[in-house]
């Protein structure tokens, strides 16, 4: 059986819609939002990381990260601080870690009903199969 481009284009989607649906859910408790999460994991990775870079991080616009950093700040889930020079940087506040910690777990909850059905040597053919079709 040949299998398209297409057909595994859309396997991919759907994968991604999947998970971004189930976190979705599992989120809300929590009242954060699947990208107000991946702020604070990337923050938590990156510690001090500007608006531009947390948008690059997390796939926005420097316009619609600066939005939602301003209301991740105003819930007290970050807070801005000096940068060297003029820069201003920004990091999790206690409350952001807890929920990103919290979160974290839910996430692996999400892809473990799917990524983690595969075996580990299955799991490291993926990865190396979707880092090799990102060029």
């Amino acid at each position: 059986m040949r299998v398209t481009l297409q057909e595994i284009g859309i396997a991919v989607k759907r994968l991604q819609w999947q998970h971004h649906t189930e976190a979705t859910k599992l989120l809300a408790p929590l009242g954060i939002s699947l990208p107000q999460w991946d702020v604070l994991r990337r923050l938590h990775e990156h510690p001090d990381a500007s608006l531009h870079d947390l948008a690059q991080l997390t796939f926005q616009t420097d316009q619609s990260m600066g939005s939602l950093a301003t209301r991740m700040i105003a819930r007290g889930l970050l807070e801005r601080v000096q940068g060297p020079g003029r820069a201003v940087r920004h990091r999790l506040t206690d409350e952001g870690e807890r929920i990103r910690a919290e979160g974290a777990g839910l996430l692996d909850d999400v892809l473990g009903g799917s990524i983690g059905r595969l075996s580990p040597a299955e799991r490291s053919t993926f990865l190396k199969l979707l880092t090799k079709a990102l060029g």
